[in-house]
């Protein structure tokens, strides 16, 4: 694909939008069967929001932080599941690109090739002749039944007697599946377990993460493209940011559909959008939700900002977009605290939506890189001059 067909982030952010009509059809689905449903992936793909952060010379966009923001915010509109799936995948096509281009050629030869994966290295690969084998399981793999390819995390032996993290491209075909995504939030996204037994996973697929975390990669024809010039950590911070901060906005629409006609229980108030309370509420949730998208776009314009004038990233810059995401989740979910209490008994059931939202909202904060509390005392401790006690920042 030639850069001047590639997608402007206002076309983006516009596919994105007219597919939330469908995603809100389909939640419920996706809820039920925890997994999105074909037609969602199928409208997914032939919008072409899978090919994001793919490069350029396979089809891709590689488009910048905002317009993943943007998109990704969007869909999050219309059903958190699949927003945090694209993210997942938006992460991972990025992580890909990381690899020798030799890799990427076998990854990126479908033009919708679809790719997850995990951070966290929770499996042993022992190096072999011409490679590792990997034997070990991943929780929380989300998409992986949609998706082609898997980027994962291990640990390898090193010679000193000591262990160092890896990154690992594999094919889904190659993993066992445990069917045991059963929660009480994004259940839509079929964030199942899988399992590497005896994997052969060749040297060239094997990728050292310190190197990584350090900006140190492996693609020789990636290395010009603004897309790389950023660091893992805020890059993926910023990225899934944006479907939270679409979450909270879908809490404020769904409240607002139902607001019409709606009385306040066991009070002479019969239209709830009267009362006093109610307005001190919706201002409450609007100024929470407008902080959080401030955060999350100060997160994207840093590093859009920083890769367009080649700047170096500082410590305090990387614990910077942790805050960012820390103070965007902890309003996000504020936000939707506030319209779920203003929605009142009836929200409870099933077909009302802000009740799966206010779920959703709920699994997506105690993830551990969106924590509030994790992320914020991370920037407190740097910015009180001490080292930080994580190597994913």
């Amino acid at each position: 694909m030639a850069a001047n067909d590639v997608p402007d982030r206002i076309e983006l952010a516009s596919r994105a939008a007219k597919l939330v009509p469908l995603l809100q059809k389909n939640a419920a689905w996706a809820e039920e069967h925890r997994r999105l449903p074909d037609e969602t992936i199928e409208a997914l793909t032939e919008a072409g929001l899978a090919k994001m952060r793919v490069p350029v010379r396979y089809g891709g966009y590689e488009a910048d932080t905002a317009t993943v923001v943007d998109v990704l915010s969007e869909l999050a509109r219309g059903d958190a599941s699949t927003s945090w799936t694209a993210a997942v995948w938006a992460i991972s096509s990025w992580v890909v690109g990381l690899f020798p281009d030799e890799v990427q050629d076998e990854v990126f030869s479908s033009p919708d090739v679809r790719v997850s994966g995990i951070l966290s290295p929770t499996a042993m690969a022992v190096p072999a002749p011409g490679g590792v084998v990997v034997n070990g399981k991943w929780t929380f793999n989300t998409g992986v039944r949609h998706s082609q390819w898997n980027t994962n995390a291990a640990v390898r032996p090193t010679p000193d007697g000591g262990f160092e993290p890896v990154m690992l491209v594999v094919p889904v075909s190659d993993l066992q599946i445990v069917d045991d995504w059963h929660t009480t939030g994004i259940r839509g996204s079929g964030s199942v377990t899988t399992v590497a037994q005896d994997l052969f996973v060749p040297e060239a697929r094997v990728l050292p993460m310190g190197p990584v975390l350090n900006q140190v990669y492996a693609s020789k024809l990636n290395a010009g493209s603004p897309m790389y010039a950023s660091p893992f950590l805020p890059m993926a911070c910023a990225t899934v940011g944006a479907t939270v901060l679409g979450v909270a906005k879908a809490a404020g629409e769904a409240f607002f559909q139902r607001l019409p006609g709606r009385k306040i229980t066991y009070t002479d108030y019969e239209n709830q959008s009267a009362a006093p309370l109610t307005h001190l509420q919706v201002a409450d949730a609007t100024v929470q939700i407008d902080e959080a998208e401030f955060h999350a776009y100060r997160a994207a314009g840093r590093i859009d900002a920083k890769a367009r004038a080649g700047e170096a990233w500082t410590i305090r810059d990387r614990a910077l977009a942790r805050l960012d995401l820390g103070a965007l989740v902890q309003r996000a979910k504020g936000a939707v605290e506030v319209l779920k209490t203003a929605s009142g008994g009836s929200s409870i059931y099933e077909g009302v939506a802000i009740q799966r939202i206010h779920r959703d909202i709920e699994v997506l904060s105690l993830h551990a890189i969106m924590h509030p509390n994790t992320n914020l005392e991370l920037f407190g401790r740097v910015e009180c001059g001490l080292e930080p006690n994580t190597h994913y920042i």
